[in-house]
């Protein structure tokens, strides 16, 4: 970069007269004018009459429909995501009518036992998460994210069809035609692959329509992801309220055939849309590249890195060797991978172009070194999404609680609703209204980064724990002074006093789920933010599973010798808040492990 902050790239265009036929290819420049990296770009381009007209193209390497720059006018920012978020919205609504009631859809209609019915719900809720490391490879590989998105919401839709042909064909001709479980087995697997697309590419290609090389447009992305997370649980809570109404009281072809239209409208809203969007070029297989870097710095083990950063390995000119992908500046530390942009005699003496599995570039092995840099901030997502796996638990406190208010009765499950009406409430009107106390606070202009954002989610995580322990502790004193303590039944505490502990978590996901979703995009390769968003999916699961083993550890050493244990079957017998100050516990423990994190993190230089 000159020291008048500019640099200047060049295009091949074509020059257009007025009746559409291109005459000639030149080659133009376009300027970038430094404004926090590079404001805008701007491309002289003919028009009819020959009159000369400026247009701006973006400095990030998206490419419209055509594979050509993008403009800035014709292309992306909120005239593209309006299509995003509303399919994102139309998919959650579908996964989400699906997921929630399923336990009864597998039992009262396809006359599974419950342990055969939780066995595989289990089995498809698991594949949901693992399937996105499936998408995310091929989107950022081979077939970029929107024609990744487009054939994953068509085999997720195929997938609902199956299920509203289950839920309408009578059940003699199953057996006449096709095995009973056949169907429905079939149709839950199609979606769980269906969402191994979208969950990781629908976040990362709402973003892709930001330029965030221009300051205008990088604060709407920022404004996008709140948005994004909005539309999710937007369509969870139609989907947990409206949608699982019609199956109890219309039966499960409305109750899955409305969730397959709304799915089968995302799909045309992408397609509709194709022209508005811009596009990032897939960059080829991410695996093979790490792999490349580690072998030959392995090959190199022995070598000493020259003192000289300008002397390791890098593409000659402005462009990466990575498709897709803009060159990532050197940064210090992790030594040891620079080995593979180091130039040996050997190197030098080749006439032939350098195998990658010896040299790599500097942008290659940086790569690297961020995802190996966002790991320890990936894995403190699995303590944090143990909060959410609480909700089983919370809902059988309240079983042992009072849940009748004015004549009216509340179910305990009802009060997840908390959760989602804070999200609701709090996702859209995070930049209106807690960025501007933020910023007075920390005196950023976005209020918090993205790792204080998470942070700040995961101290309420753990305060949602204390609060659920505290109701616990006040509920069972109630229980001991009623002599209810032997008695499987309600304590005389209104269920209410559950709110907090789901608004909490409703308040650390605006922060930490948005906060995660913004930092696996913002701090990932260009070429690997799909896998990287697919990783912190993963974090879900894996914090799911720590509450199942945690759970099961804790009940058989609290339970050995006759004693009841934290959590018997009698709650009121039981220990529950010790399992709650457990938890809070090691919420505080992953928050001062993720803070140590935060503070020694290396951000990405991209040049």
């Amino acid at each position: 970069m000159s020291s008048t902050g500019t640099t200047c790239c060049t295009y091949s265009f074509a020059v257009e007269v007025e009746d559409g036929a291109p005459q000639a290819q030149r080659s133009s420049p376009v300027i970038c004018k430094d404004y926090t990296m590079a404001e805008a770009a701007v491309h002289l381009t003919v028009v009819a009459g020959g009159q000369p007209d400026q247009e701006r193209y973006t400095c990030n390497g998206s490419v419209d429909i055509r594979g050509n720059p993008a403009s800035k006018k014709r292309t992306g920012n909120w005239r593209a995501c309006y299509s995003i978020l509303g399919g994102e919205f139309c998919g959650a609504l579908a996964y989400y009518a699906v997921g929630t009631n399923l336990v009864s859809y597998l039992t009262k209609v396809q006359k599974q036992s419950n342990v055969a019915a939780a066995s595989n719900i289990a089995s498809w809720q698991g594949t949901c998460y693992l399937t996105p490391l499936l998408g995310a490879f091929l989107a950022d590989s081979y077939w970029g994210r929107h024609r990744t998105i487009v054939i994953s919401l068509m085999i997720f839709t195929i997938g609902m069809v199956l299920l509203t042909l289950s839920a309408v064909v009578p059940a003699s001709m199953h057996t006449m035609v096709i095995p009973q479980e056949l169907l429905p087995s079939l149709g839950l697997f199609l979606t769980a692959l269906g969402l191994g697309g979208m969950w990781p590419c629908v976040p990362t290609f709402g973003a892709d329509q930001f330029d965030d090389t221009d300051a205008t447009e990088k604060v709407q992305k920022e404004l996008y992801y709140n948005w994004y997370f909005f539309a999710v649980n937007g369509g969870f809570f139609i989907a947990s309220t409206l949608l699982v109404w019609v199956q109890d009281n219309y039966g499960w072809g409305w109750g899955f055939g409305i969730p397959t239209l709304f799915s089968a409208t995302g799909i045309a809203g992408f397609l509709a849309c194709m022209k508005l969007y811009r596009y990032q070029k897939p960059g080829g297989s991410a695996l093979t590249r790490i792999c490349q870097v580690v072998v030959a710095a392995t090959r190199k083990i022995n070598v000493d890195v020259p003192d000289d950063r300008s002397l390791l390995y890098e593409m000659p000119g402005k462009e990466s060797s990575i498709v897709g992908s803009r060159k990532l500046m050197h940064t210090e530390g992790l030594r040891f991978f620079d080995r593979a942009a180091t130039i040996t005699a050997s190197d030098e003496t080749s006439s032939n172009i350098p195998s990658p599995w010896k040299l790599c570039t500097v942008t290659q092995v940086e790569e690297l070194k961020i995802l190996a840099r966002m790991l320890p901030v990936l894995l403190a997502g699995i303590i944090f999404n143990t909060a959410e796996a609480f909700f089983p638990l919370f809902i059988e406190q309240g079983q042992v609680m009072v849940n009748h208010i004015d004549g009216f009765s509340i179910p305990p499950a009802t009060l997840t609703t908390f959760n989602c009406l804070c999200i609701l409430i709090l996702a859209p009107s995070y930049n209106k209204v807690l960025v501007p106390v933020l910023s007075r606070i920390t005196g950023m202009k976005r209020g918090l980064s993205e790792l204080q954002r998470i942070g700040v989610g995961m101290v309420f995580a753990m305060l949602s724990l204390v609060s659920a322990a505290l109701v616990e502790m006040v509920r069972l004193d109630i229980a001991k002074k009623g002599g209810l303590v032997h008695h499987n039944s309600a304590v005389p505490m209104n269920i209410l006093w559950q709110g907090p502990q789901y608004f909490f978590i409703g308040v650390a996901k605006v922060f930490t789920v948005v906060g995660f979703i913004e930092f696996a995009y913002e701090q990932s390769p260009d070429a690997m933010r799909s896998l990287c968003q697919a990783c912190a999916l993963i974090m879900i699961t894996l914090g799911s599973y720590l509450i199942s083993i945690m759970l099961k550890f804790i009940n058989s050493v609290t339970g050995e010798n006759g004693s009841h244990g934290w959590i018997p079957e009698n709650l009121n017998e039981g220990h529950l808040d010790h399992f709650f100050w457990l938890m809070a516990g090691l919420q505080l423990l992953n928050v001062l492990v993720f803070a140590y994190s935060a503070t020694r993190y290396k951000r990405k230089l991209a040049s």
